[in-house]
């Protein structure tokens, strides 16, 4: 089991050179003080607390906390650095104070509070990950390159083999096949490798007393503590992602309170250290989420000649039946599944494979609520079973947008009327549709997949 490794924070000796630094600046700024404070005017105080108690989803601790912006001119960046880290440091231990009542509110008892937030620390670096939004997007056939790569294969049929008993004991239990549960183990931390050493605790915190899904975070933090009240894992082992994600599949808090299953039967339920309840938990999850028993995830098929792209869609369900009545078909040498409810998906547009996908394959999705992703846990299972990877050619020519462009399109798109929502450089169904409607007025297959040919065509509209 691991042991609890959380961003470091600044030396100390460092911290402290930053403080001299903030009273020297500070001094030299307006002379008349005669020492370091930490706080800034009155005026701008109040008018910073006014504006922030406005805002929604911003709690009294933040309101109150003193104001960077008001430093006198002249202060020195690594004076203004330490300063901030000051009031940081102060806000959020304000933050804790205020959230240590909600959390007894909600029944978390006070001894269980206090232990768990002794060491409590505000981690800078958990909001540098949350607000990064790469600006290039990753191609499906380079992400997938990765996801099932040979290594992850050999890796995965290692651990078919290490834990034969295990897997086929929660597949007999949940109907859920051993190769799609150690997929998603592969998927979500490389088998156990890495499932993040950040502390929960403080991640969750860190969130919810600054982040942009504050509401979000205090309540995957209010189920963090009940898991630690619980019994199931102390705070030193409640380790995972940067975001709160914990263990070997990567649960949020909530998902662990509503899933999670003691597979060892110890009495806890533990998916840092016992492989029998990561198991369990994971086939749980998808068991609940409309696993189908017996069922395959789906298969990689053929489309003909004048397909109309414009009906592959995931929001798109019909029969297996009514898709090879319009022209869908199994590649050579296979059968089509048998779905009551299939959708084609196209990853890569026209130009690259397509699968038709049933019902395991969303419950596949509410584990993650993406394409890739599902269709990275599909075809690493597959493999895992002894089949073969994707058949058909990607288009590996294609060149993704940035999310620049993506903007771009997404605003283009507006302009000569088909509505792609509010520019936001994210590819979503509204966008999809657009895309689609202006590529079937050009005359053009509308499988609604953004490539800069599109982006051009627009721009020379």
């Amino acid at each position: 089991m691991l042991t609890s490794q959380t961003v470091s924070k600044p030396p100390r000796r460092a911290f402290d050179a930053r403080l001299g630094l903030l009273c020297a600046g500070l001094f030299c700024a307006v002379g008349a003080l005669g020492g370091c404070s930490t706080t800034a005017s009155a005026a701008g105080d109040a008018v910073a607390r006014t504006e922030a108690s406005q805002r929604p989803d911003v709690s009294a601790a933040q309101a109150a906390a003193p104001s960077v912006a008001a430093v006198p001119a002249g202060v020195s960046p690594e004076a203004r650095e330490a300063m901030t880290e000051v009031d940081e440091a102060a806000g959020f231990k304000r933050w804790i104070g205020e959230f240590r009542s909600y959390a007894l509110e909600r029944g978390i008892a006070p001894g269980v509070f206090d232990a768990t937030f002794a060491e409590a620390r505000f981690q800078p670096r958990v909001l540098e990950l949350d607000r990064s939004q790469p600006e290039f997007t990753r191609a499906v056939w380079d992400y997938l390159d990765s996801a099932v790569s040979d290594t992850r294969v050999q890796r995965g049929r290692q651990m078919l083999t290490e834990h034969r008993a295990t897997l086929e004991a929660a597949e007999a239990r949940y109907g859920v096949p051993a190769e799609v549960i150690v997929a998603i183990w592969g998927m979500e931390s490389n088998y156990g490798a890495n499932f993040g050493s950040f502390s929960t605790i403080d991640s969750l915190a860190t969130l919810g007393y600054e982040g942009r899904r504050s509401s979000w975070a205090r309540g995957e933090l209010i189920s963090a503590l009940r898991i630690i009240q619980a019994g199931d894992i102390d705070r030193a082992h409640m380790v995972g992602s940067w975001a709160g994600a914990m263990g070997h599949t990567q649960f949020m808090p909530s998902s662990f309170l509503e899933y999670a299953v003691d597979g060892d039967g110890d009495g806890h339920r533990d998916i840092w250290g016992s492989i029998p309840d990561v198991v369990a938990s994971t086939a749980n999850y998808l068991a609940r989420n409309g696993w189908r028993a017996g069922q395959p995830w789906g298969a990689e098929v053929r489309l003909p000649a004048g397909f109309d792209y414009a009906v592959a869609d995931m929001a798109e369900r019909r029969a297996t039946e009514a898709w090879q009545g319009l022209g869908v078909t199994a590649l050579e040498g296979e059968t089509l599944p048998a779905f009551d409810q299939a959708s084609v998906l196209l990853p890569a547009g026209a130009r690259g494979p397509a699968f038709l996908v049933g019902p395991n394959f969303r419950a596949i999705m509410r584990y993650n609520n993406s394409t890739s992703y599902a269709l990275g846990v599909a075809l690493l299972s597959q493999r895992l079973s002894g089949g073969a990877g994707v058949q058909g050619d990607w288009p590996r020519d294609l060149v993704m947008l940035s999310r620049t462009q993506v903007r771009e399109l997404q605003t283009l798109l507006g302009q000569r009327g088909f509505d792609a929502g509010t520019p936001d450089g994210v590819i979503g169904p509204a966008t999809r549709g657009a895309m689609r409607a202006f590529q079937r007025s050009q005359g053009l297959p509308g499988d609604g997949f953004p490539t800069l040919t599109l982006l051009e065509r627009l721009r020379g509209q």
